[in-house]
């Protein structure tokens, strides 16, 4: 609703650019200022301005695919533009994960094997080849099957607190950096406003001529 209200002052290419430049900068200002609690006022600072970029992006979409296309075509055009916008997500949702995971995988098994608070023993007792996401809870009641002391146990949920935290940076940076990229692309984009498109139609020729 609010990318509606100024979709007749600025051009697609500059919405397109702006709402890039406003993903890039929320998911950079979370990746400073995200900590394990969702609820903290920044936080939720940088998802609403992620979320006013994305939904200007997913505006934009709809409009251009509407202004490029024949009024008899638009049931098709909105098909399309669901079709597009579901497929971007589930594609940037698998991509994302894959690349947390990755990140979340690589540090924590780095950090386990050069904790000497860790050793080897207790490590040949977790399945370091299968990292995901778990929780803390998850761990400990993992951790407590084997035989680490407490004193282990408490040491294994604090790397995995702290690895899952700098892996959720690395990650937003990295996502920052691609919708960086992205301004440039949406540099193709059309660069009139709405009411002045121009008629795709050739000019007709004098009677005279």
């Amino acid at each position: 609703m609010l990318i509606v209200r100024f979709y007749g002052r600025f051009t697609p290419r500059q919405i397109g650019r702006y709402g890039f430049i406003l993903c890039t900068v929320a998911l950079l200002w979370l990746a400073f200022v995200v900590r394990n609690d969702w609820s903290a006022v920044p936080v939720l600072v940088g998802l609403v301005i992620f979320g006013i970029g994305q939904g200007s992006l997913v505006t934009l979409l709809f409009n251009v695919l509407v202004t490029a296309s024949p009024k008899e075509l638009a049931g098709d055009v909105g098909s399309l533009r669901g079709t597009t916008n579901n497929l971007a997500a589930a594609v940037g949702t698998a991509v994302a994960g894959a690349l947390l995971v990755g990140l979340l995988s690589a540090a924590v098994l780095r950090t386990i094997t050069e904790n000497p608070k860790l050793p080897p023993e207790i490590q040949a007792q977790l399945d370091l080849d299968n990292i995901t996401f778990i929780s803390n809870d998850r761990l400990q009641s993992v951790m407590e099957q084997t035989t680490a002391s407490p004193a282990q146990v408490a040491e294994a949920v604090r790397v995995n607190t702290v690895v899952r935290l700098r892996a959720l940076k690395i990650g937003l940076i990295i996502m920052a950096g691609v919708a960086l990229l992205a301004i440039f692309p949406a540099g193709k984009l059309p660069n009139f406003l709405p009411g002045e498109i121009p008629d795709p139609a050739p000019p007709e020729r004098g009677r005279n001529e």
